[in-house]
């Protein structure tokens, strides 16, 4: 199971053993938890007949990864569409820093390449008819579907590791599959974030390639706090859009980056809009990056990260 790996690697590279993760929060996020497992089987599901309930179940994974590794702490699973990776890492992080757990596991899981919910985004007109991903393009007009999983753990801890300052969401309740084509209320987040943790340099937007986000990610960086010279980091055309998983793993690939003082580079050759800066090769984390995702129905979230 995706997410199973990809916590016990999270948990391996944390050093936690079973005291530490007794009194640990687990939180998930996923669009749509099992689902696709039990529309199109795949090889080596569990086939027999005690997992055939549990199989259906929204909340397996989080199930699954508790039992697996003794987590008996607060435990929750978050659906909020392509936000919900970025909000289970926030919601850990604040559980964390308000005392309700000492330490946190933050999990994102998605698998959705079976061919119902294929079809389901084809009819919606949200799917690329491309293989490569240009945001931003006047011409882009659909996402490149992918799977993936991601885990992060999450504790108050001294020295030089990457850190979560703030975490903040709201919702649009403009469209239930898109966002507004202004940005609806994403720069009211980027404003709050601001004046918490002060000026941002980089931005890891959703950037899913659909024509709305196109539109809808540079005129919020337009009217938001943050600075013209704002680098941008776009992790999807590289990755894919990994739906719920996406917010998490791209976050996770950002602190990989600030544990070496660093930001990731732009795949070579993306359309550029006018005003903003993508740099094609990796630059220095001079300050904190605002990680941003958006889920189908309007709902917004933040998350941001710093050495």
């Amino acid at each position: 199971m995706a997410a199973l790996n990809a916590a016990r690697q999270a948990i391996e590279d944390a050093g936690w053993g079973a005291e530490d993760l007794k009194d640990a929060a687990l939180i998930v996020g996923t669009s749509r938890g099992n689902a696709a497992g039990w529309l199109g089987p795949w090889p080596g599901r569990r086939p027999f007949k005690l997992m055939a309930a549990s199989n259906t179940i929204h909340s397996e994974p989080a199930s699954a990864i508790s039992i697996e590794f003794g987590i008996t702490g607060p435990n929750h699973v978050l659906a909020s569409g392509c936000s919900a990776g970025l909000d289970a890492a926030g919601i850990a992080m604040m559980m964390v820093k308000t005392g309700l757990a000492p330490r946190a596991l933050a999990v994102a899981v998605d698998l959705p390449l079976v061919p119902l919910l294929l079809d389901n985004y084809a009819s919606s007109g949200l799917l690329s008819s491309r293989f490569s991903l240009n945001p931003y393009h006047p011409e882009s007009a659909g996402f490149i579907p992918a799977e993936g999983a991601a885990a992060m753990a999450i504790e108050v801890k001294t020295g030089r590791y990457p850190k979560l300052l703030h975490y903040g969401c709201n919702s649009d309740a403009c469209d239930p599959v898109g966002i507004p084509k202004d940005g609806g209320r994403t720069a009211e987040l980027i404003d709050r974030a601001t004046s918490v943790v002060g000026n941002c340099e980089s931005v890891c937007p959703h950037a899913t390639g659909t024509a709305v986000q196109a539109m809808a990610d540079p005129a919020t960086l337009r009217k938001s706090s943050i600075s013209p010279q704002a680098s941008l980091h776009l992790l999807k055309p590289y990755i894919g859009h990994t739906i719920g998983a996406s917010g998490l793993l791209e976050s996770v690939i950002l602190a990989e980056f600030l544990k070496g003082g660093m930001l990731p580079p732009n795949l070579t050759g993306l359309y550029v809009p006018e005003g903003f800066h993508i740099p094609e090769s990796s630059v220095p984390a001079t300050s904190s990056v605002f990680k941003l995702s958006h889920g189908m129905g309007g709902h917004n979230a933040l998350l941001v990260l710093s050495l």
